[in-house]
């Protein structure tokens, strides 16, 4: 890096700190606040928000999800092998899905398994206004409703894409923003040990999990039994999302670790 830019940087850096400054003289002198309430409000307006990536538990816990935004062939299949393990899980579904596998989402809610939101249409939603995000929301949690008399509570940001924004706009439609801290990678089909040797390997598997996949997956339909089977010799219970989460009084940490107040 060259002097200049250096320069350049520090000179941003200091207009930062004398605008704050400035706004906490202001606030001060005026008597209207305090030190600390102006900070905190300044500090409060910076902060980055972050979804849930895993929970904090004692419990060894993990849940499985899935992402339904192509093609439904293996449905059937993936909620066969649930069924036969005694598992329940979470479908994170596109709004333009369910309007495609009507059937696939009411078996997926006859099963027992959490039904997630994954938006209407599958967008970049940090490149839209708040208003936008939320429409996409509430058209995926509508056509969810109507099918199966659910009201969604828990959502995945198309692509993983989030900003504060985005994470703000789901918690007013009451909406917990989901992430993962495990991806089996089962997209990028390098095939079903690689799958299956991702997830039970995985450097950051431990309690209060999330693991990734996809319902369209090529892979995971053969490598999720021994996925599971693995999971349960490893002394994990799986558990839907609903089930592992912290519903109320708690805080996410830099990691996206979800820890109870």
């Amino acid at each position: 890096m060259n002097n200049g830019k250096i320069i350049e940087i520090i000179k941003k850096k200091a207009e930062y700190i004398g605008v704050c400054v400035c706004l906490l003289l202001i606030a001060v002198f005026a008597g209207k606040r305090t030190t600390v309430q102006v900070f905190n409000q300044l500090f409060a307006e910076n902060e980055r928000k972050l979804p849930i990536y895993c929970v904090d538990t004692p419990e060894k816990k993990v849940a499985i999800s899935f992402d339904a935004a192509w093609g439904a062939d293996d449905t059937d299949e993936l909620l066969r092998i649930l069924d036969e393990n005694d598992v329940k899980t979470t479908f994170f579904m596109c709004g333009y899905w369910v309007e495609d596998y009507p059937e696939e989402v009411k078996k997926i809610a006859e099963a027992g398994h959490d039904l997630g939101n994954h938006s209407s249409t599958h967008p970049h939603m940090s490149q839209m206004s708040k208003e936008q995000i939320k429409n996409e929301l509430m058209t995926a949690h509508e056509k969810v409703k109507e099918l199966t008399g659910q009201d969604m509570f828990l959502f995945r940001p198309p692509f993983g894409e989030y900003d504060n924004k985005v994470i703000e706009a789901a918690e007013e439609c009451g909406y917990y923003t989901i992430q993962w801290d495990v991806d089996s990678l089962d997209w990028k089909e390098y095939g079903v040990e690689h799958e299956i040797s991702q997830v039970l390997n995985h450097k950051h598997l431990g309690n209060g999990s999330i693991i990734l996949f996809h319902n369209d997956a090529k892979y995971t339909p053969e490598a999720l039994d021994s996925i599971i089977k693995g999971l349960k010799e490893n002394g994990y219970e799986i558990v839907p999302l609903s089930d592992l989460i912290i519903k109320n009084d708690y805080h996410i940490d830099h990691e996206g670790r979800q820890i109870k107040n």
